[in-house]
């Protein structure tokens, strides 16, 4: 079933994010990990794709698995880096011929060991044209990426929506966002597209905060930022793991609640291929009615 036709239901869906691992135990654990969140009923689960490529072959094997033998809907990453159209056109009849009808379409992120893109000679050069190619050649549902803070490379949050804004004209269905902490982020960021004419549903990504130098790195990396008081309170106790992973369920929930009674059609999880926390959420947004 196309996402898109999920977000048309009346409640507020959940679905969440998960990365191939390297080792046949992690692969076990994963699926697990899904399986574990089967009963709470996600609306749909994604499946990123390793920098170049490099989990091409791991990434539609398990969307399709999750999808045909697990039974949740599922949506495979695609991004541009280190390939050709042709490249591109094999990987798009995969995922056809596996019967998945959801990609969301990214740049991504330039191979490890280099700090600039750079397309491939006979490639996509962006979103924006991977987006408007399987739009035009291909029958899937499509989504492409927000940014509530801006993208981190971008000169300015209002270039990196007119960005935003091509992607959608070239055949975008929905948006899922990048991580953030701040609700007023997402809620100008939402605001503003608006504002521009963009009407597709914009799903913002929440991470649940498991380990603080983790999100931290990850925060530098991405350019989202945490807010001071929750900063403060993480490194009272950031060498306490437990106690740590308990203040990021409690604010995590709480950012999904007021998210939820603003009036989005979903929330989006980025797991990290692991599920308590996640799960944990999930069951205390349920227990309020609220997914």
């Amino acid at each position: 079933m196309k996402i898109k036709e999920i977000l048309k239901e009346k409640k507020t869906i959940f679905s969440c994010e998960f990365y191939p691992p390297k080792t046949s135990e992690g692969i076990q654990d994963l699926y697990k990990a899904v399986y574990d969140l089967k009963n709470l009923g996600p609306g749909y689960i994604s499946v990123t794709y390793g920098a170049g490529g490099s989990t091409r072959e791991k990434t539609v094997e398990m969307v399709s698995k999750i999808k045909q033998e697990i039974g949740i809907e599922a949506m495979a990453h695609l991004t541009c880096v280190g390939h050709s159209k042709n490249e591109i056109k094999e990987v798009l009849n995969q995922i056809k011929d596996k019967g998945i009808e959801n990609i969301i379409a990214l740049r991504g992120d330039p191979p490890k060991g280099e700090k600039n893109f750079m397309p491939h000679p006979d490639g996509f050069k962006n979103a924006h044209e991977l987006t408007g190619f399987i739009h035009g050649s291909y029958d899937f549902c499509i989504a492409v990426a927000g940014y509530p803070e801006g993208h981190i490379e971008a000169p300015s949050k209002a270039k990196d929506w007119d960005y935003l804004e091509k992607k959608v004209h070239a055949g975008a269905d929905f948006i899922v966002t990048q991580l953030f902490f701040n609700n007023a982020d997402f809620f100008n960021f939402e605001k503003e597209m608006r504002k521009r004419g963009v009407v597709v549903p914009i799903i913002p990504g929440i991470m649940p905060i498991t380990n603080f130098h983790q999100i931290v790195k990850f925060t530098q990396m991405c350019g989202a930022t945490i807010p001071e008081v929750l900063l403060k309170d993480l490194e009272s106790v950031q060498d306490n793991g437990g106690a740590v992973e308990e203040k990021g369920v409690e604010f995590a929930t709480k950012q999904c609640e007021e998210l939820i009674l603003n009036g989005v059609k979903g929330i989006h999880f980025y797991t990290l291929n692991k599920s308590k926390a996640t799960k944990k959420i999930i069951e205390n947004l349920k227990e309020k009615h609220l997914i």
